[in-house]
Formats: C-alpha cells, sequence, structure tokens
C-alpha cells in the first residue's frame, strides 16, 4: 500500500479536513506524511509615469506574510500528525506553477500518493478559475486522491 503521502493545503477548511482524512490513513496503513504549501510567484511591479518600480519593503513584507500563514496552515499538518503518531515533515516550497511546484516536491520525496483537497468548482467558475487539484491529476505520475 502507500507509504509516503504528499498532504496539500491551502489553508481552508475543505484542507484541513482533507488532512484528517489523510493521517487517518497513513496511520492505518503505516505510512508517513511530508505537508505541503506552495507559494505562488508574483511579480511585484509598480507601476509609475510610465516605469516600472519594485519597492523592496513591499516585497519583503509580502514575503514573511506569505511565509507566516503557510506556517501557519502547515502547523495544522504538523499537529493532527502528531497527535495520530504519524511521522510528519512540512515544506513551504516556491513556483510559478502550483501544479507543477505539487508533482516535483511529490517526485523529490519519493512519495507515492499525492493527496489533495478539492472546492469543487464547476461551470464558468472552474473554467476561469482553473483548478490545481485538475492539473495535478492531469499531469502527476504518482496517484493523487482527491478529497471532497
Amino acid at each position: 500500500m502507500f507509504k509516503h503521502i504528499l498532504l496539500t493545503t491551502d489553508g481552508s477548511e475543505l484542507s484541513e479536513n482533507a488532512a484528517r482524512s489523510a493521517i487517518a490513513f497513513a496511520k492505518s496503513n503505516g505510512a508517513r506524511v511530508t505537508g505541503l504549501y506552495v507559494l505562488q510567484e508574483y511579480s511585484p511591479i509598480l507601476a509609475t509615469e510610465g516605469f516600472g518600480y519594485v519597492d523592496p519593503a513591499t516585497v519583503e513584507q509580502f514575503e514573511k506574510s506569505a511565509e507566516s500563514y503557510a506556517r501557519n496552515c502547515l502547523s495544522f499538518i504538523e499537529k493532527e500528525a502528531k497527535s495520530a503518531g504519524v511521522e510528519c515533515e512540512v515544506l513551504v516550497e516556491t513556483g510559478f506553477h502550483v501544479y507543477e511546484t505539487i508533482i516535483d516536491t511529490a517526485q523529490q520525496k519519493g512519495c507515492d500518493l499525492i493527496w489533495m483537497a478539492s472546492h469543487g468548482r464547476r461551470g464558468v467558475t472552474g473554467f476561469l478559475l482553473g483548478s490545481e487539484t485538475t492539473k495535478v491529476l492531469t499531469h502527476s505520475p504518482i496517484p493523487v486522491l482527491v478529497y471532497k
């Protein structure tokens, strides 16, 4: 069965429910989990009178805030895993395409299952916003379990 589960989170209630389920699954299978939060790269260019400008203080403040939020999301996974007696590691990774970072991390860490929550967006909203879960499902050579 599965022995190393990559557990993604975005900090939502649905992600927390998925984490609880993944950790219970890991415990019942003697697996370990790696919690992952992906920070999406962005370009902080401010336009002023036809010139581009990057405010280093703004970039630094944003990065600290994003890292703090990511660590807070991952602390939930750490606490749940510790409470269940499941071996756990947590990571914050940065990438331009979230789905690629998820897949790359799973491969680098030797995970044999990616466990993700899905917000279940449908119709035009799902089409316009896209879905990182759908992209992982489409591109991952590693099995993906989608929790709803």
